[in-house]
């Protein structure tokens, strides 16, 4: 249930000025379940956190049987953190099909539209991601509940960002921030989805303390999570805490190779060693993690790494 990092801000924005008018009126304004499916999604939440993904899977089929649309849904919520955990590229693609007929109306729609719009922007369709997220976020404005409210809040702190420099714009990002902020404490079914983008945001704005607070948050909803321990070691790496960075993505590294072999979030680990050693001057360790994106299994899986992090590397001429 964790992210890379928010969606792709660039086509966010491209389709953002006409989304904040307000949406048509739907029939069902909510993502409210019985007590008895709300409890099971939020177990969901837990085993998935707890990387327990089978179990997880088990538990969404049991919201299935009473609710066939919602079920769905949240099997694929699943299948998109094993992705982002395993670098299991297949669970990502199985997501994004079954998303495509998951049968749900309203509010659950919205999340379908807006998990589907992730997933196609992993996936090199960033622009019908756009549009898909554009679509869930203009579902969610209507809504009193806070997990709507903080699903919108992540699009439109966005928008408001993007056209902050037009005089007279309103900017309400402060308000979307809180908003994210109480969905993380509040939300047991949806925390991470709100958790990271909130992290991603303090982040771009420089303000790395708060943005390893949170993840320190995170970590104690979901104690030694391996993608939130990485996103603690980004911010430390941003603070200059170098030592504490490296130590976390060298564990993260062996971790991964242990339990995944070479997936995504090992080279995401060896990457960010290069240039955490770099600005710390130690060259011998910059070197070592260096030679090992040498690689083929590396090669083959480039296309799959943040291109921020990509980006950064090449900027500084830490990779080819």
């Amino acid at each position: 249930m964790l992210r890379f990092a928010p969606l792709h801000i660039m086509f966010l924005l491209a389709f953002g000025a006409s989304a904040l008018c307000h949406a048509s009126n739907t029939q069902e304004n909510s993502l409210r379940l019985s007590d008895s499916l709300m409890n099971l999604s939020k177990q969901v939440t837990a085993q998935t956190m707890a990387l327990k993904y089978s179990e997880a899977l088990t538990t969404a089929k049991k919201v299935g049987a009473v609710n066939k649309g919602v079920g769905c849904i949240l099997e694929s919520i699943v299948r998109v953190s094993m992705y982002d955990d395993k670098g299991d590229t297949a669970s990502l693609i199985r997501a994004g099909k079954d998303l495509e007929n998951c049968d749900v109306s309203g509010m659950w729609n919205a999340l379908r539209k807006f998990e589907m719009g992730y997933i196609q922007n992993e996936t090199g369709h960033s622009v019908k991601g756009a549009m898909q997220t554009r679509s869930a976020a203009k579902i969610f404005e209507d809504s009193k509940e806070l997990e709507p409210r903080a699903f919108y809040a992540i699009y439109a702190y966005y928008i408001d960002q993007s056209f902050s420099w037009v005089p007279f714009k309103s900017d309400r990002r402060k308000e979307y921030l809180s908003t994210l902020d109480s969905a993380t404490i509040n939300s047991s079914r949806f925390w991470p989805l709100f958790l990271v983008p909130l992290i991603w945001m303090h982040y771009d704005n420089g303000n790395f303390e708060k943005g390893l607070k949170l993840s320190e948050r995170g970590l104690q909803k979901a104690p030694n999570h391996p993608v939130m321990l990485q996103i603690k070691a980004d911010m430390l790496y941003r603070l200059k805490r170098y030592s504490e960075a490296a130590s976390i993505y060298e564990a993260s590294a062996s971790d991964y190779l242990e339990r995944t072999g070479k997936s995504i979030r090992y080279w995401c680990s060896i990457l960010n060693l290069i240039r955490i050693y770099h600005d710390a001057g130690n060259s011998e360790k910059k070197s070592l993690y260096q030679k090992k994106i040498k690689d083929p299994e590396f090669e083959s899986l480039k296309h799959w790494m943040p291109g921020s992090l990509m980006g950064d590397l090449k900027k500084r001429n830490l990779i080819k």
